[in-house]
């Protein structure tokens, strides 16, 4: 089936600009740009924004589905769908879901790591978003390696991050409070995770060799490597050295000034930009991009937030809107080399959303659409058919 959505500003080579967008929904491109062609159905976009869809290179939100409150689960299945129901009413397109598989157990354990892979697996063909797995290694968890390799060589995953949250955990000032969140989330008592803790940390000087390995298996299968707080440039190119280019959430402006000075990509929380600063006290993202020291916006753990940031970007005199959007769209899809989406280009999937922003503090998704087939729909009455 043929579809064109005409009407709207279509964010186009940069420019916001009216144009006809014309798809072809069985084979999930986008056919034309400003060309007029028939079409079985036309989406009158009259009013609205047409912008590439988001691509969330970073998001855990979707443990929020998993585990509501500490304790109380529901099934991987719904938590799922779920998830994938907030993703693509905010806009997401394209979703990597930031899978911790830790030494922690419980929710982060490797029970929960494996499962939703399956459940990913097994519901792709039902999910609105085109649905990726991102695995946040902590790299304490020793035990893991192998089957990480495996799933690396089989390609399972789309992503993998190195993550120590051992040493911030050790070292934190907040320590005790600290570690009685982590043990309430693994569902165990403090005192049985101070063990955990004590047995896990012996093995500290297993993890740089171990981190190598997975590295070098990751480059070997194409898979993107992320590597998540780096502390300082020494550590950033401790990191790219193993062919790892993006570097999540710094910790420090000159490990940002380090990444961006050699070509890697920074990405930080779209909810920091929201929000007007970092829910932990960290670096300020907009200040970051103001000063071109960041790349890429993610979700984090807030699906709203990427939709939201590029507006308030703009209403902020930070960025035009091209560039703003670019950090949710396109410098995520080339960051994790996904290179058929992120832009509104004849040939490029068909990976749209229909923005009202007729109030920018509060712009709402009217339709989403992945791979040329409409997912999200708020408001019927844009649709009309051939007659």
């Amino acid at each position: 089936m043929r579809m064109r959505i005409e009407g709207g500003r279509a964010l186009v080579e940069g420019r916001l600009e009216e144009a006809s967008i014309h798809l072809d929904c069985e084979a999930g491109i986008i056919t034309a740009v400003g060309a007029q062609t028939s079409a079985e159905r036309t989406i009158d976009a009259s009013g609205l924004l047409v912008l590439p869809g988001i691509v969330d290179i970073h998001g855990d939100a979707f443990e929020r589905q998993m585990m509501p409150r500490p304790g109380v689960g529901f099934p991987i299945d719904v938590a799922l769908l779920e998830s994938d129901r907030q993703a693509v009413a905010n806009g997401i397109t394209t979703v990597f879901h930031g899978v911790t598989w830790s030494w922690e157990g419980g929710l982060r354990g490797a029970e929960n790591a494996r499962a939703i892979l399956d459940g990913i697996e097994c519901l792709r063909c039902r999910l609105g978003a085109d649905t990726r797995y991102h695995l946040r290694h902590e790299t304490y968890n020793l035990d893991a390696e192998g089957e990480i390799i495996a799933w690396l060589a089989e390609r399972r995953i789309d992503v993998i991050a190195f993550n120590d949250h051992m040493s911030a955990t050790v070292n934190a000032s907040n320590r005790a409070h600290r570690i009685g969140q982590m043990a309430e989330r693994a569902g165990v008592t403090n005192e049985y995770f101070l063990g955990v803790i004590e047995r896990t940390q012996r093995r500290g000087d297993e993890v740089p060799a171990s981190i190598k390995r997975l590295a070098a298996a990751a480059v070997a299968s194409e898979v993107p490597l992320l590597s998540h707080d780096d502390t300082s440039p020494e550590r950033r190119r401790w990191f790219r050295a193993l062919g790892c280019r993006l570097a999540e959430f710094p910790t420090t402006v000159e490990t940002a000034e380090d990444a961006m000075s050699h070509g890697d990509d920074v990405v930080l929380g779209a909810p920091n930009v929201v929000r007007g600063g970092s829910h932990i006290g960290w670096i300020d993202a907009t200040e970051m991009i103001a000063r071109g020291l960041c790349s890429v916006l993610a979700s984090d753990y807030y699906y709203p937030a990427p939709l939201l940031a590029p507006f308030t970007l703009v209403e902020r005199d930070m960025l035009p809107f091209a560039q703003a959007w670019a950090l949710v769209s396109q410098a995520p899809a080339n960051a994790v080399r996904l290179t058929d989406r992120g832009d509104i280009a004849s040939g490029r999937r068909a990976d749209l959303i229909i923005v009202d922003a007729s109030t920018a503090k509060q712009p709402q998704v009217v339709a989403t659409i992945v791979a040329g087939r409409i997912v999200h729909l708020a408001r019927a009455d844009i649709i009309v058919f051939a007659r």
